[in-house]
């Protein structure tokens, strides 16, 4: 058996067409456009260019974007005042601070200062209590890329065996969440699960978020499994530093059912959802439906 490939970028593609189109649009009919605002505290080298894919991103697709770089040593104060100006803009529909912040700034309260309504990475307390407990919550964008795969490759997931590998407030249990809302039976299995790799073979889903390189292989899996890799790890081979995921690919790819490549896979899904909890944002705001197909 050779697992089909689930491709993540042309996916991801197709959500930015669709959201581009619904953005013309509402510009055309409400003369509404949708903003997302951006802010950047330091020089991370990879947050930086994270900022740039989804300011570039944010244009193309038609929407506003509003871009703010910090020096690294702004304080606390300077940078909940920008949030409460933004907050309080009605051209910003979106707002998402880049993590990580640097150390002396408490990221908890800095992402609870964002009005939950605009917190379109969903990770507002009021957003997790609300997922949590199965109301309408703005959903994070990498969970939500992972469930718009796993829905395209399986169609219905009622009561499908999924297990999640990892327990982070950013992925793990989110998309746990999600799963169960749509009627999955949900593990969350981590570093202290006993049995590891035979609670993962049993599963019909794997969703891998644990951030160590190639840790889930091929006889972890279960013949035919879907399997959604969420990691993206440097590692050095050959002389050259390669991107790989959590799940060695090769072994994975020769019993799993489907597998999302690294990269390719998830990582292009996840500024797709940010754009599409931008416009779902700005929806909500103006009283509008919310878009169709872009939701979890």
């Amino acid at each position: 058996m050779t697992a089909e490939v689930i491709d993540g970028k042309a996916f991801a593609a197709d959500v930015r067409a669709r959201v581009a189109a619904l953005v013309a649009k509402l510009k055309e009919e409400q003369g509404i456009t949708p903003g997302l605002a951006v802010v950047l505290v330091g020089e991370d080298p990879a947050s930086q260019v994270y900022v740039r894919s989804k300011g570039k991103q944010t244009v193309e697709v038609g929407m506003e974007s509003f871009e703010h770089r910090l020096p690294a040593d702004t304080d606390e104060a300077t940078l909940l005042d920008l949030i409460a100006e933004l907050n309080a803009d009605a051209r910003v529909h979106g707002i998402l601070v880049q993590l990580p912040l640097p150390p002396h700034l408490n990221a908890d309260l800095v992402i609870n200062a964002i009005d939950p309504a605009k917190d379109v990475d969903g990770f507002h307390i009021s957003n997790v209590g609300l997922l949590a407990t199965g109301q309408k919550a703005m959903v994070p964008c990498t969970p939500l890329g992972c469930l718009m795969l796993l829905r395209d490759r399986l169609g219905s997931l009622s009561g499908r065996n999924a297990v999640v590998i990892g327990r982070s407030n950013i992925v793990g249990k989110p998309m746990a969440q999600l799963l169960l809302r749509d009627s999955a039976t949900v593990t969350i299995a981590h570093s202290r699960t006993r049995d590891l790799p035979d609670v993962v073979r049993k599963a019909e889903i794997v969703v891998a978020a644990v951030g160590r390189p190639e840790m889930v292989t091929g006889d972890w899996i279960g013949p035919g499994a879907t399997v959604i890799d969420v990691g993206i790890n440097r590692i050095e081979r050959d002389g050259k530093t390669v991107l790989v995921g959590d799940v060695h690919y090769e072994s994975a790819a020769r019993v799993a059912g489907a597998i999302t490549p690294v990269p390719g896979g998830v990582g292009p899904m996840t500024i797709a959802c940010l754009l599409a909890n931008t416009l779902t944002a700005c929806s909500r705001a103006n009283g509008l439906p919310e878009p169709e197909g872009l939701t979890a």
